[in-house]
């Protein structure tokens, strides 16, 4: 009598223990928020966000007076206030490529692709939970770096700019977007290449190797083929850059390519 009434109470168990895309999102977050990498590495992007612009516009502000013109119209505010993205990039897509190659290297990755047999919805919920985090926590040291570098400037009266000036709240918000995004883009290199050191140093190639790299091709040929690398995202302006918009949705359609390659692999491919 016991046996048949357990055996009629397998299905409502079955039921209330399935697997639901939300349950998976947050399970992702208690491993994400429970590293201690997640925890250094956005401190560093956090710190260096801010202390680079400072340090920028503090020399900026002390070498004014004896630069040329030239150099004058050079310096651009907004370069100043996000000096500090194109370095906290690299601890962000530390971060991004840890979030999945951490548990390749522990062998956790099964467990969680045991709980999951469908194995997407933890790369989904692994990208979910990582973009809004980094950008979250990304957007305040951006703030911060712009405000700070502004009140530098501005105590000398040079390169003054305000927040709602054409384009410079874009610019500001699109910094800690563009963090999110190269943290992302990371996640799904470590996702294909299923090791630490390879995804590391493939995102390092894409974005630090081979765009000095291009400097080596003919003008035409580097100011034609540079906008379209993956790491070009104008957020202030360049003169062989695409427009923030197209440069935006670009990168974004490099995130999505990396993220649909990696489902692919993650799908054919044995733990």
């Amino acid at each position: 009598m016991s046996t048949v009434a357990s055996i009629q109470r397998l299905p409502r168990a079955a039921h209330t223990g399935r697997v639901t895309q939300l349950r998976v999102v947050l399970s992702e977050w208690t491993k994400l928020h429970s590293l201690r990498s997640t925890r250094w590495s956005l401190l560093a992007g956090f710190l260096l966000t801010i202390a680079l612009p400072i340090l920028f516009a503090a020399v900026t502000s002390s070498h004014w007076g004896t630069m040329s013109a030239h150099e004058r119209a050079d310096r651009h505010p907004l370069d100043i206030a996000l000096a500090g993205v194109n370095v906290s990039q690299l601890a962000i897509a530390v971060l991004g490529v840890l979030v999945i190659t951490g548990e390749y290297s522990t062998g956790m990755i099964r467990a969680s692709f045991s709980a999951v047999p469908k194995r997407l919805p933890v790369l989904w919920a692994k990208t979910a939970v990582f973009g809004v985090v980094s950008f979250l926590l990304m957007l305040p040291p951006v703030l911060i770096a712009f405000f700070a570098s502004q009140a530098i400037l501005s105590r000398h009266h040079i390169l003054q700019i305000s927040f709602s000036h054409a384009g410079v709240a874009r610019s500001v918000i699109g910094g800690a977007i563009y963090l999110m995004l190269v943290g992302v883009f990371a996640l799904g290199i470590g996702a294909m290449v299923r090791n630490t050191a390879g995804g590391i140093a493939t995102f390092a190639a894409i974005f630090f190797v081979i765009p000095p790299l291009m400097n080596i091709l003919p003008t035409r040929w580097n100011n034609a083929i540079s906008q379209y690398l993956p790491q070009i995202f104008s957020l202030t302006h360049g003169a062989h850059s695409l427009d923030p918009w197209p440069g935006g949705l670009l990168f974004v359609g490099y995130c999505a390519l990396t993220l649909a390659i990696a489902a692919v692999l993650l799908v054919r491919r044995d733990t």
